[in-house]
């Protein structure tokens, strides 16, 4: 494995078999997962749903087929997304992963665009392809080599008129900046993005891989902030843990591209089928909207036993709890400890943020309320013995 895909804790954790929200590690403890596989997990482990659609395509034998013959499942997808994407006249088009995706939401831009540049904000995480990589604003995540691909980055407070122009491609940016935190966009701060870009006739990519698919209250995250995407990326949840990502977006954006693209393995049948699941399950059981409510109920009990050195931010089940010292500076060190402590009291939580000094809390969206008030406790304590 490579050295440069790191493990949490100081002594790695074996996954051996998980049931709803709780994991069985190596060691012999259970433990209550609040990070879901990184924003994946969104219907828990052994949906009983989920499994029995994942039979039921395994059964004919198709497991893939390629993009070159129709298939049902991906097709009945790609219709279910564009239906809930609130863009008018959509294509669908799906890839094995958010970073793939990204990349085909920047290429189709470009061409429609006949432009290079492309807008990016300042702490956003995009992905680990090329493209994405270059529109990702937090350098600790780039190497010692230029990104191939012309960005500018847009400041916390920059008037967005001073960074587009003919020679911009597409603006991307998301609702929730996930890595850097659980930070969510400023009031109004998307809103006026998509203002000038309109006036300029460049298109708005938001990024929903972290946002999508009712995790932070609302349907898409971009629906907290009253505006309408000309392109849409998505991944991470939609699988309940199969690889699929994509973008939904304005046909005559998509379709902008004068060649054939293809993604061998994007939206197969078992993939698709395990989508279908996962979405028709967010909305028959009423998923988004106890997002919301248990996210604020995680907020508040966080917040009320944890003590001065933490602020949680976020929105619905993507939250981050960022750990600071005495004077209110961030403090990693202090992160990593409650780290471990959490892990130490039967819960896991991810560690991350643009000073590495974030908890993030991204639990299955089936999460009771039992567990939802246990794991926020847990973390408040966790928080209180190492402060």
């Amino acid at each position: 494995m490579a050295t440069w895909s790191p493990l949490f804790y100081s002594d790695p954790l074996e996954v051996v078999s998980a049931r709803g929200c709780e994991v069985l590690g190596g060691d012999g403890h259970t433990y209550l997962d609040f990070y879901g596989g990184v924003a994946v997990n969104l219907l828990g482990y052994g949906d009983e749903q989920l499994e029995a659609a994942l039979r039921e395509q395994l059964s004919s034998g198709v497991t893939h087929c390629s993009t070159f013959y129709l298939h049902r499942k991906p097709v009945e997808l790609a219709e279910l997304i564009a239906e809930r994407s609130g863009i008018e006249d959509p294509a669908v088009f799906f890839t094995c992963s958010g970073s793939e995706a990204v990349e085909a939401a920047l290429l189709a831009a470009r061409e429609y665009r006949a432009a290079e540049r492309v807008v990016a904000l300042e702490g956003s995480y995009h992905g680990r392809t090329l493209g994405a990589l270059s529109a990702t604003g937090q350098r600790g995540w780039h190497g010692r080599v230029d990104d191939p691909l012309p960005v500018s980055f847009l400041a916390e407070g920059q008037d967005v008129s001073e960074v587009v122009g003919a020679d911009v491609a597409a603006l991307i940016a998301e609702p929730v900046q996930g890595v850097a935190g659980a930070v969510p966009l400023a009031p109004g701060r998307l809103r006026e993005c998509q203002e000038v870009l309109a006036s300029a006739g460049v298109p708005l990519i938001v990024d929903e891989v972290q946002t999508g698919w009712g995790r932070t209250g609302r349907w898409w995250g971009y629906q907290w902030h009253g505006v309408r995407p000309d392109l849409i990326v998505f991944a991470k949840g939609l699988g309940g843990g199969l690889t699929i990502g994509g973008v939904v977006g304005r046909r005559a954006v998509l379709d902008a591209l004068p060649m054939p693209s293809v993604s061998t393995f994007g939206g197969g049948p078992l993939s698709a089928a395990a989508a279908l699941c996962v979405v028709r399950a967010i909305e028959s059981r009423g998923l988004v909207r106890r997002a919301d409510r248990l996210g604020r109920l995680i907020v508040r009990t966080v917040l009320r036993g944890g003590g001065g050195r933490i602020g949680v931010r976020g929105q619905g089940l993507l939250l981050g709890v960022a750990c600071h010292d005495e004077a209110g500076l961030p403090d990693a060190p202090f992160a990593t400890a409650v780290h471990e402590e959490c892990r130490e009291r039967g819960l896991l939580v991810g560690l991350g943020g643009t000073h590495g000094n974030c908890l993030r809390l991204m639990p299955p969206l089936t999460l009771s309320e039992e567990e939802a008030r246990r794991g926020a406790e847990v973390v408040a304590a966790s928080v209180a013995a190492v402060g």
